[in-house]
């Protein structure tokens, strides 16, 4: 199997594969696809912004508020990357330690969202409702994770980048090593400073 089909989230072992700051619009503005909600990942390679599609990914986009407002997200990494696929974070500190988590939530794959370049999506592992805190940022078009029956439901998308394609780009291209059991797993730390939510 391409290990690019596989995106997991371990409770024991990881596979899994995905945030903002400074942003002055107004996260209830809505356009012709319902209501937007403006984040951005403070990351020490630089931000990246995002519009998240609370309409299509209700319980996806509320589930990663819920994160972002605890601070669960500040002193995480990008702990899985992998070029020309994706960049996966928000489950492990710098240290290497998994961070405890919510409940997992309802899969909204099939809200006929792409993961398409730039786009943020929920990490899981082989279990459809699986996801919690882990996300992923798509660094070109991956349609294979789509869903396309509910025998492969795929990865839910939930919000898509505006700005910071040069950040995403930068640690994409990161060197990668083993660490223990996990692979792809930076040589150098790509940590996440912060997360800020719009209202």
């Amino acid at each position: 199997m391409d290990f690019k089909n596989v995106i997991f989230m371990s409770v024991a072992s990881i596979v899994l594969l995905t945030s903002f700051a400074g942003c002055t619009k107004d996260s209830s503005n809505t356009d012709e696809t319902g209501e937007i909600v403006h984040a951005t990942i403070q990351t020490n390679y630089g931000n990246m912004n995002f519009e998240l599609d609370l309409d299509k990914a209700p319980i996806t986009v509320e589930n990663f508020k819920t994160y972002v407002e605890s601070g669960f997200y500040e002193g995480t990494i990008f702990h899985r990357v992998i070029s020309d696929f994706m960049i996966q974070g928000g489950g492990f500190t710098v240290n290497g330690t998994k961070k405890e988590t919510l409940d997992p939530i309802k899969n909204e794959a099939d809200n006929g969202l792409s993961n398409k370049r730039g786009t943020i999506a929920m990490a899981r592992t082989s279990v459809v409702d699986s996801a919690t805190s882990q996300f992923f940022i798509n660094t070109v078009d991956n349609s294979f994770l789509d869903y396309q029956n509910n025998q492969n439901y795929g990865y839910a998308v939930f919000g898509e980048m505006t700005e910071g394609f040069d950040v995403l780009e930068k640690i994409e291209n990161v060197a990668t090593a083993n660490n223990g059991q996990y692979q792809n797993w930076p040589v150098e730390d790509v940590i996440i400073e912060k997360v800020i939510i719009e209202e």
